[in-house]
């Protein structure tokens, strides 16, 4: 069998090389010919641990290459980004462009599979598009969609040892699509149809989302009442069926920060509590911001000088280099922005070397020179810097969880 990945981001990418690992013959395509070329040269363009060795062995043993044009193959997965527009619309520009670009070299029998989370029915919308460019094909390909479910650090293990959802136009299309992830998944596959995979999806994000907006809110509760959040949710969680989440500085990544816009803008009158939860998560990036901004008033009023901010965390989760919709990225910008009169900044994110906008600091030296210290994402290197009462502490991600 031969397997075309369209996209080699943070899921294609390792998703092609696993199943390349596995005894697929993969090619793997990207617009971006600097990814093409970093890939056929070994080099992950992402971070994501033991990744980049199994790509040098897929590449030597001749299973997997990269191009910037698909090749005729026996099954295609669409793994491009799905973002959304200024007003929460989501863009599937990506996937009917993904789409168009492999319909020339479709035959007879092939596989054609959407991995990028979309919308309801977008699965349906694609076929439609591939029959009317190819009305020959119709009744003769398997059209199936089956979303990822991993968590970038750990996709490696995630990707063989997860369940899978997997949703066909028909019967025989599922099975023809889990006769392809049964080459590498040694989790249960889950067979549905291609609208419930969908939604599927987008529901196990948007729980997750909500979730995460009760712990965001509880935490603003408490520094209004003055209490310590982070025992206040040990000590609740202490109960046999409460399991309340950590809260951050909002929500980031292409998954949980983007993925309930889907629901709510397909279902806008029905969608109330998923779209709560998203002004909850959005609000508390603000909310941070704000904070920060008072504490450096009020540092400039008690010290008759600018204080040295260190700005702890870019990334949206710890231990990624993944800015994507990050909020710790929106409260620096807010910050910078804003205070870069009132304070010296020290911008810190360890898992990147540079970045465009950000003169980057190491994470110890902005610690040692701080008056100020604002923890955005709790990385695990800032875990080993010991508490100082010496200076003043914003801590969003529970580093010291005072």
């Amino acid at each position: 069998m031969k397997a075309c990945f369209m996209g080699l981001g943070y899921i294609g990418l390792p998703t092609a090389i696993i199943a390349a690992r596995h005894g697929v013959e993969v090619l793997g395509v990207d617009i971006n010919p600097k990814v093409v070329e970093m890939t056929n040269a070994g080099h992950l363009h992402i971070i994501e641990p033991g990744m980049e060795e199994m790509l040098r062995e897929v590449l030597a043993s001749g299973h997997f290459h990269a191009a910037t044009q698909p090749e005729v193959s026996d099954a295609y997965f669409i793994v491009v980004p799905t973002p959304f527009k200024d007003n929460h619309q989501p863009d599937i520009s990506y996937v009917e462009a993904a789409t168009r670009a492999v319909v020339p070299y479709l035959k007879e029998g092939d596989l054609y599979v959407i991995e990028s989370t979309s919308p309801v029915g977008t699965t349906d919308l694609m076929a439609d598009l591939i029959f009317s460019l190819r009305p020959e094909l119709k009744g003769k390909l398997h059209i199936a969609y089956c979303p990822e479910r991993v968590l970038p650090g750990n996709v490696i293990h995630e990707l063989v040892h997860n369940d899978r959802v997997i949703g066909g136009r028909d019967t025989a299309s599922t099975e023809h699509a889990k006769e392809f992830y049964r080459h590498f998944v040694t989790g249960t596959l889950h067979a549905t149809n291609c609208k419930t995979a969908e939604l599927c999806k987008l529901t196990e994000n948007s729980s997750r989302d909500s979730q995460i907006a009760f712990a965001n809110e509880l935490s603003i509760i408490c520094d209004r009442a003055g209490i310590n959040v982070w025992e206040l949710i040990e000590l609740a969680n202490k109960h046999p069926r409460v399991n309340i989440l950590q809260p951050g500085c909002g929500v980031g990544g292409h998954c949980i920060a983007v993925d309930p816009y889907f629901i709510t803008a397909a279902f806008p009158e029905e969608a109330r509590m998923i779209a709560t939860a998203r002004e909850v998560n959005n609000g508390k990036a603000d909310w941070c911001a704000t904070k920060v901004e008072n504490t450096i008033l009020r540092f400039r009023l008690d010290n008759h000088r600018k204080p040295v901010v260190a700005l702890m965390g870019l990334a949206f989760k710890p231990n990624i280099d993944d800015l994507r919709e990050s909020p710790s990225m929106q409260i620096v910008r807010t910050i910078t922005g804003k205070a870069a009169d009132d304070a010296e900044l020290l911008v810190v994110e360890p898992n990147i070397h540079k970045h465009k906008d950000f003169r980057l600091t190491d994470y110890r030296e902005a610690y040692e020179r701080a008056d100020i210290v604002v923890f955005l994402t709790a990385h695990t290197p800032f875990r080993s810097l010991e508490w100082s009462d010496e200076k003043v502490i914003l801590d969003f991600c529970g580093i010291f969880k005072r």
